[in-house]
Order: structure tokens, then C-alpha cells, then sequence
């Protein structure tokens, strides 16, 4: 039996945390992803007051709705690799925030982006400083039993499960994990996506549903806002493998509907595509 969730930036943006949280739960999902990306105004959930921390927990517990992970995106603006000194010092403060947020929250997960830096140009330099910086977020999260998830991303840097299970090789810890996105997988040629899943599914602890175009000689891929079944993942194959393969994790369909004119039909299409295949493939969902 597995749990499926929905990423914040599908909902309409301006509820209030209880109407957010209960939206979740009428749309038949049993959690919801919180973002903190890389804009001022969710940057600052890092420094919640102890009060509006209390809201969004009282929201959980009076809705059922959890909140499961923190999707921590803003490292793209701030990375771990930065070669400037004061901003790596900033990323991995920001981490340690992310990490007491969670805790306060009752979050399992932290998903971080798996960007060495992200506006600057990559080198071994700015992969060093990335490894130094994630040892240290490892450390603090795991003192806190907070789970760290590199996602797989839209960028060369960490674009495979196999990739981070590198990474693992270099920091040894369980408190660091991958959370791999089928879209972004499927995406890059070089991979092959069935047997990146099946190589290293002990890897993995939640996995992102989005679909994408594949980068090409050509085209640099779209990443983004592609719509359910008109992308080239294959979610039929994919989930039936993870099946095959006893997962039993979390799922959460990533949108960006969050400012359309209905988001919530959005969502709901975006809900039946999936419970299709969930069907089809023999995946169990939790109970709301």
C-alpha cells in the first residue's frame, strides 16, 4: 500500500493552512509536499514564528492531512557549491533551519535539490564545496532523525539515482537518501530508466510523478508544466516495475497550476490519470 500526495504549487496559492490542508484531503490525497523554494516570501517559512508554526500543526491534526516532505528548492538561488564563501554558509544554515522546521512540523523528509550551483558554472571546485556542505547537513539532520532526499534533477549535476548513490559512497550515512523524479530520469538520454530504478531501489525513499520531453542534440528537454500523458514518460511500465519491486513509499504528482485559472480541475485530471494506472498495475493507496 502506498501514500500519494500533491505538491503545494498545484492548490490555488492564497488559503489559509487549514482550508489548504483540507482541499488535500477532499481531493482524495493523504498528504500534502510544502514548499520552500527560492522566492522571498517562502524563503521565510525557514524563520516561522513559533505561533505560525502552531497554526500549520494545529491544520494538520484537525484535517488529517500530513505534511510529509519539505521540498527545500530555494538551494538553487543559495547552493551548497557556491564559490562565494557567505553563501554556502547561508545554504547550510538554511538546511539546519529546514531541518528544526520539520521537526516542529512532525515532517519525515527533507528533499533537497541536487545542484552543486545552479547560475554559475560548474567545476570540480564547486562539486567539492557541495560534498563538504552536504556532509555537514547530513550530520545535523541525522542528530535530528530528519531524512535528507537528493532529488534526481533537470540539470546534469545529480540526474540519476545512480549519481546520488555515488554521493552515498562518499558521505555514509541512512539519513541520506534519493528522491527520484520519473520525469527527470526519463529525460536524459544517457539514462535508462528501468534499470536505474532497479539498480538502486534501496536508494530510494519517495519518488516525484511529473512528465517531461526528452533533452535532445537539438532541444535542452522540457522539465516543467508538461501535461500527464504527453510527455515520453512511461508511468504504466514504471510503476508497474516499482510494484515488482516491493515499493512501498510515498508518490506525490508534481504540478505548477498553483496561479491557473482553475487549478483545482487541473489537479483532479491530473488525480484520475494516476488512479487509472494505480488500478491498472495493482497499486494500493492508503486510505484518506
Amino acid at each position: 500500500m502506498n501514500s500519494l500526495g500533491i505538491y503545494e504549487k498545484a492548490l490555488p496559492k492564497n488559503l489559509s493552512w487549514h482550508d489548504r490542508l483540507e482541499l488535500v484531503h477532499k481531493l482524495g490525497f493523504n498528504f500534502l509536499e510544502l514548499s520552500i523554494d527560492e522566492s522571498d516570501e517562502r524563503l521565510a517559512r525557514l524563520d516561522w514564528t513559533r505561533q505560525q508554526r502552531t497554526e500549520v500543526r494545529d491544520a494538520i491534526w484537525s484535517t488529517g492531512t500530513r505534511i510529509h516532505t519539505i521540498m527545500l528548492s530555494g538551494h538553487r538561488r543559495f547552493p551548497l557549491g557556491s564559490y562565494d564563501e557567505k553563501t554556502r554558509k547561508l545554504s547550510v544554515q538554511m538546511l539546519y533551519k529546514a531541518v528544526d522546521l520539520a521537526v516542529d512540523l512532525g515532517v519525515r523528509n527533507i528533499q533537497m535539490a541536487g545542484y552543486d550551483v545552479y547560475y554559475d558554472k560548474k567545476s570540480v571546485t564547486s562539486r567539492e564545496y557541495f560534498v563538504e556542505d552536504l556532509k555537514k547537513c547530513v550530520a545535523y539532520a541525522a542528530s535530528h532523525e530528519v531524512m535528507l532526499d537528493i532529488e534526481i534533477m533537470d540539470d546534469p549535476f545529480l540526474n540519476s539515482i545512480e549519481k546520488v548513490v555515488n554521493m552515498k559512497k562518499e558521505i555514509h550515512s541512512p539519513w541520506l537518501q534519493a528522491y527520484p523524479d520519473l520525469g527527470n530520469i526519463n529525460a536524459w538520454p544517457e539514462n535508462d530508466i528501468g534499470s536505474d530504478l532497479e539498480n538502486n531501489i534501496d536508494a530510494i525513499a519517495a519518488i516525484h510523478l511529473k512528465d517531461t520531453l526528452p533533452v535532445t542534440n537539438g532541444f535542452a528537454g522540457q522539465f516543467k508544466n508538461v501535461p500527464f500523458g504527453k510527455g515520453t514518460v512511461d508511468f504504466n511500465g514504471c510503476l508497474k516495475e516499482l510494484k515488482r519491486l516491493n515499493y512501498n513509499g510515498a508518490y506525490t504528482i508534481e504540478m505548477w497550476s498553483e496561479t491557473s485559472d482553475n487549478p483545482i480541475e487541473q489537479v483532479k485530471e491530473a488525480k484520475k490519470f494516476f488512479d487509472d494506472i494505480f488500478v491498472n498495475v495493482g497499486i494500493e493507496q492508503e486510505d484518506i
